[in-house]
């Protein structure tokens, strides 16, 4: 595995690296780097169902920049093992990768079609409303588990002001600085997935698929 990213600019270098940061403070911390064609896709879950039996929704953050056209990785790292270097251009990564349930789980990547459109201005308010209402229900003291819980019950519930989307998606986009200015956020679909594209960067949603035994049904003679 390569120990650094290499980026045709600084500034793109520094846009990784700042979205790693915010990573850090999102989910489980880690963040996806997957390189190939001369772009790097960085993902992280701000909301993801720790076992298959859990009902919430996945929502992750995704942004696009230009990388180093001969890199080609996939692989899962903490957001704060990514690090600046000596190098402008370039940024340092940890001796190994580590594993997110989330990360295997892919988007597709054609297949959408526009099913309407969000004023940033409301991802804006609802991730604020969401934030305080985190912070009002969390119990003093609470450990990972109930933080996780409330956490899950507050932004993976279905939002009428985000055309039915997880509140979690105006969070996403909220915490990780999509939001800048007035513009509208563009909505597709494909299949089970939902994606709002802003203009720094994507948040993707899809809700849980359970599977398992099918109902009983009746047989035989009426």
């Amino acid at each position: 595995m390569s120990q650094r990213l290499l980026f045709p600019d600084a500034l793109s270098a520094a846009d990784a690296l700042v979205f790693a940061e915010r990573s850090t403070r999102l989910g489980d911390g880690t963040v996806r780097l997957k390189a190939q064609g001369g772009a790097l896709q960085l993902t992280t879950a701000p909301l993801a169902p720790r076992t298959l039996l859990e009902a919430t929704p996945t929502v992750l953050g995704m942004r696009i920049v230009r990388v180093d056209p001969e890199l080609v990785c996939d692989l899962v790292v903490p957001g704060e093992s990514v690090q600046a270097s000596d190098d402008p251009l370039a940024l340092a990564l940890p001796d190994t990768a580590v594993t997110a349930s989330w990360a295997g789980i892919s988007p597709p990547r054609a297949g959408w079609a526009a099913e309407g459109e969000l004023a940033a201005s409301t991802l804006a308010a609802r991730a604020q409303w969401g934030i305080a209402s985190v912070a009002e229900a969390v119990p003093v003291d609470a450990g990972d588990d109930a933080v996780h819980a409330v956490r899950s019950a507050i932004w993976g519930a279905a939002d009428d002001e985000l055309a039915g989307l997880p509140l979690g998606v105006a969070f996403a986009a909220f915490a990780l600085g999509f939001i800048a200015g007035e513009e509208s956020a563009t909505i597709r679909r494909s299949g089970p997935w939902t994606r709002v594209t802003l203009t720094r960067g994507h948040v993707l949603t899809r809700g849980t698929v359970r599977s398992g035994l099918t109902a009983v049904r009746a047989t035989g003679a009426s």
